[in-house]
């Protein structure tokens, strides 16, 4: 299993100590930055699955280190980890494209709750990206092959609403079912 990368940014240092050893006992990388100034070095000359910052910092705040890692790479997820929340602080953080919001301090159960929770996600979002290139249609009648589990071009034949449905948001391409390929080969006199 891949080791998710995790940018913890605070400038409190039992924080970061703290929650950095809950999330590495977890598995995950942590990297801990203790300020935005460092968090967005850091962002800068590497990757990261995951930022969590706190709001209220020096210069460069939560604000800031989540614009930088959403223009970086809007699929990172930001976690917005803060002790001066308000609701107008969550709906500009969720505006600007925060993935979530806690408030400090926060049980380390849900926290890492919420962490793994993001990775399941990520990982279906990238097995759906690897399988929009991939996806076989029928562009006479629309069937789409679930070769999942299957020997490549082996799999059973659906409609694409019901495929969409169970896994939403896929872009697919398009090719013949058995069927419409043999009535179009009829219809155009190809034997």
């Amino acid at each position: 299993m891949r080791k998710y990368r995790i940018l913890l940014v605070d400038d409190d240092p039992f924080i970061l100590t703290g929650i950095g050893k809950d999330l590495e006992s977890s598995g995950y990388d942590v990297t801990p930055a203790k300020s935005g100034e460092r968090a967005i070095e850091l962002m800068e000359s590497g990757h990261f699955d995951m930022v969590i910052t706190d709001l209220v910092m020096g210069r460069i705040d939560g604000i800031e280190v989540l614009k930088t890692a959403k223009a970086k790479n809007p699929q990172t997820m930001v976690l917005i980890l803060t002790g001066y929340g308000d609701m107008a602080s969550a709906i500009d953080a969720l505006r600007l494209d925060a993935d979530d919001y806690l408030l400090k301090p926060c049980e380390p159960d849900e926290l890492k709750l919420r962490v793994a929770s993001y990775f399941e996600r990520l990982e279906l979002k990238r097995k759906l990206k690897l399988y929009e290139t991939i996806l076989p249609v029928c562009c006479v009648c629309k069937k789409i092959r679930d070769d999942g589990g299957r020997e490549p071009g082996t799999g059973k034949w659906m409609t694409v609403e019901n495929y969409i449905w169970r896994k939403a948001g896929i872009a697919p391409t398009s090719t013949y079912c058995p069927e419409c390929a043999a009535a179009t080969k009829k219809e155009i006199g190809i034997a």
